[in-house]
């Protein structure tokens, strides 16, 4: 009786609350260490960012139909699937664009907007990944907090809540940034190429992702590169991030990872530094600058790569340690970028030993040992 006097909401639930069998968990939902088998309700489902449903998968596509899995692999996804994911939104460049519902009961069908695992209503479609999945609606999974009560409330994704009044406090950690002209510049091969020629320098790295829309596929291949600890916006209850999110994650994380004794930081930010992501706020904020010891530009072309530095220089007061991504695939645009801007460039692909070696002699970090053959 007094469990339904202070949770009427909380009672209902129960109510309508079942068991599901879920045959594939998103990424997105890695902090609640789900089981495929869970609780669920089917009424009075929080229309909420962050908030964790059960679907079923409506229809087959022979093109971006995959989605991540707490493990990192990626796994095809079929009509008939029932997975697990959060709801979000969206506004890719390059992907999928779309928005939370006003509401979300049992039965709605909204769609699967990125492979992370978000949840939402497609507003534009990308014609190379062809249309979205479908996925009707089964319930919104819930957690037991209270010992000794079955009185489930709606997870939630993330091991902690942002903290909108976070302060930066690097405790003199040098930190390096990625920053791109748009998504898919090659800022995470990149990221990646710095962090390998620092680990096989002796470094101790930290690395993590501050802005884009969750999936932790970029940040599991910096820890294959060899950074040592690894976050994503997703740990703290962030789905995907906006100006107004993006500096204070960028704050909290920075002082997350300055613990622990790492030798350095490094960074990306996700999209473009003219996107939806919230890159810009981050570049704006003075504190979060003045804890930046250098910022890695990736670049398309070199067209965007002088857009890119222009940018930098004129609207954020930064000047760019080295210049990566497509635009470097060949000595043409390495030259062009060298000889026009005046700024180092380096291939992460080809040349990734030399781009972490800027880096490093850039910012005067004392390395432990050095891998000379990778210097050839």
């Amino acid at each position: 009786m007094n469990a339904v006097v202070a949770f009427p909401q909380v009672s209902n639930m129960v109510a309508n609350m079942k068991t599901v069998l879920a045959d594939k968990i998103a990424s997105i939902t890695q902090a609640l260490n789900l089981g495929h088998e869970l609780r669920v309700a089917t009424a009075d489902i929080p229309c909420e960012e962050g908030v964790v449903l059960v679907v079923e998968i409506l229809n087959n596509k022979s093109t971006y139909n995959t989605l991540e899995l707490t493990s990192g692999r990626m796994a095809k996804l079929a009509k008939g699937d029932v997975i697990v994911g959060a709801l979000g939104h969206r506004q890719a460049l390059f992907g999928y664009s779309g928005h939370l519902p006003e509401s979300v009961k049992a039965g709605d069908v909204i769609q699967v907007l990125n492979i992370g695992g978000v949840l939402g209503i497609v507003d534009s479609v990308n014609p190379e990944k062809g249309r979205p999945f479908d996925a009707r609606v089964i319930g919104v999974v819930l957690q037991f907090p209270y010992l000794g009560e079955r009185i489930g409330v709606p997870a939630r994704i993330g091991y902690q809540r942002l903290d909108y009044n976070a302060t930066v406090n690097t405790r003199g950690v040098p930190v390096v940034a990625l920053a791109g002209t748009c998504m898919e510049a090659g800022k995470t091969a990149a990221a990646c190429a710095i962090v390998a020629r620092m680990r096989h320098r002796g470094l101790n790295v930290h690395a993590f992702k501050a802005t884009g829309v969750s999936l932790r596929r970029d940040i599991l291949a910096m820890e294959d590169a060899g950074a040592h600890r690894t976050m994503i916006f997703t740990d703290l209850g962030v789905v995907t991030t906006t100006a107004k999110t993006g500096p204070a994650i960028t704050r909290a994380l920075l002082t997350e990872m300055s613990q622990g004794e790492p030798d350095v930081i490094v960074f990306e930010l996700g999209d473009g530094i003219l996107g939806a992501y919230g890159v810009e706020a981050i570049l704006s904020s003075p504190d979060i600058k003045e804890a930046l010891s250098c910022v890695v530009l990736s670049a398309n072309d070199p067209v965007a790569a002088w857009g890119g530095v222009k940018l930098l220089r004129e609207k954020f007061g930064i000047e760019p340690a080295v210049v990566t991504g497509p635009a470097t695939d060949n000595a043409v645009g390495v030259n062009i970028i060298r000889d026009q801007f005046n700024v180092p460039a380096f291939n992460a692909i080809t040349d990734g030993a030399k781009l972490g070696d800027c880096i490093i002699e850039g910012l005067k970090l004392k390395t432990k040992q050095i891998e000379t053959e990778d210097s050839e």
